[in-house]
Order: C-alpha cells, then structure tokens, then sequence
C-alpha cells in the first residue's frame, strides 16, 4: 500500500533533528491556519526539505514557503520584495524572494507576520480557496540526508 502525501511528508520531516522537526511542525500548523486552502508542494533538496504554500498545485503561484534545514528553518515569502514591512522582520536583497529565520516559531502569530502572511495571500496572482482544504503534493522526494 503506497504511503500517502502526508504520510511521506511525516517521514521526510523525521530525517530532521527533534528541535528542528519541532520548528517545522509549529509553522505548518500557524500556516495551514493562516492560509486555508492552499496547497502545499514538497520538495528535496540537496541541503534542504521546502515545504511551498500555493493557491492551486503549479509552483510558479507558491507565494510561502518554510525550508528545513540541518540546524534551523526559514520561512520563505517569495513576492516578500513587495511586501510593506515596517518592523524591518525580513531579510534579503534580491528582487523578489525576502526571508526571516524561525529561531523561535511563536513570531508567526505576531500582529507583524500575520500582516506580512495576508498581505502575501492577498497579493497571490491566483485567490486561495479557503473551502477547498489542504492538499500535500510530493514533487520530489525528500532531502538526500
């Protein structure tokens, strides 16, 4: 019987240190939370487990990604250039992607990132659907750890 998205994701996040799985279980819990109905894309990388949050299942509509890896997680938003930030909490100077690292999870429920979260949602080129509830795709295999 073949594993099932969740399932694999699980197994993927088990590779990962406890504090570092810890991190990562708390923020896709604040994110399902604050992005209902998005659809959330793993992938493997070669240092790296991303976990993408997305309106329907292309990648090129992720808008939130959370990116685990040995020692601690970053949350992702990949429009963040864009984004009003008065509390100065993302990092990055590229042209689209910015980023904050999770040393300690409970930020996400900060006034600051919950406003960082919906203008991101709000911004998405494609509405996200809160009715139409998570689904977890596996794009690639986990990370090669």
């Amino acid at each position: 019987m073949a594993a099932t998205p969740a399932r694999q994701l699980n197994t993927f996040l088990r590779r990962f240190t406890p504090d570092v799985r810890r991190t990562a279980e708390s923020a896709l819990r604040a994110l399902r939370a604050q992005v209902p109905g998005a659809t959330e894309m793993v992938y493997g990388k070669a240092r790296a487990l991303v976990i993408g949050f997305a309106p329907r299942d292309r990648p090129s509509e992720a808008i939130l990604s959370i990116a685990l890896y040995t020692k601690w997680v970053n949350l992702y938003f990949l429009d963040g250039a864009l984004l009003s930030d008065p509390s100065r909490l993302l990092t990055g100077t590229g042209r689209r992607v910015r980023m904050m690292r999770l040393d300690d999870v409970r930020v996400l429920d900060s006034a600051a990132v919950r406003e960082l979260i919906a203008e991101a949602v709000k911004n998405a080129d494609v509405p996200f659907d809160p009715r139409a509830g998570r689904r977890i795709l596996i794009k690639q295999r986990g990370p090669a750890r």
